[in-house]
């Protein structure tokens, strides 16, 4: 018995960067692709990023980071999804973040890193082609 519905994406501003234009504008597009998207707002620390992703059921959890914490708070979160038995929540994330990072983040579990520059389209169609692939 396969999951039915649309695809489940908790966006979410991790650690203390306050720019949030990016994640409402990834937020806009997964939605207008017929996602259901919970937008968790400003300064959410992994605990209830990941808390809001067990409790809304998500297939993903999309992390912008501008501040330069991506390291510490994407494992963090992977090591709290581990903790919850939750690892099939997909985690992809965008920002600020150097490519010589982005390795290190995927070999941790990050499923994909979006740079500047990224198209909402290739966004979009990287998560129905990687969450819950047989829902797209």
């Amino acid at each position: 018995m396969g999951v039915t519905g649309p695809i489940r994406v908790v966006v979410a501003k991790p650690g203390l960067d306050g720019h949030d234009r990016g994640a409402k504008v990834i937020a806009r597009a997964l939605r207008d692709a017929g996602m259901e998207v919970i937008y968790t707002g400003l300064h959410q620390t992994p605990e209830q990023i990941v808390d809001t992703a067990i409790q809304e059921d998500a297939d993903a959890i999309g992390l912008s980071i501008l501040s330069g914490a991506h390291m510490t708070l994407f494992a963090k979160v992977l090591e709290l999804l581990r903790e919850h038995d939750a690892e099939d929540i997909k985690v992809f994330g965008g920002g600020i973040i150097p490519d010589a990072d982005i390795p290190p983040l995927k070999e941790q579990g990050v499923a994909e890193i979006f740079t500047p520059g990224a198209t909402t389209t290739a966004i979009v169609d990287w998560v129905r082609k990687n969450v819950r692939p047989v829902a797209a």
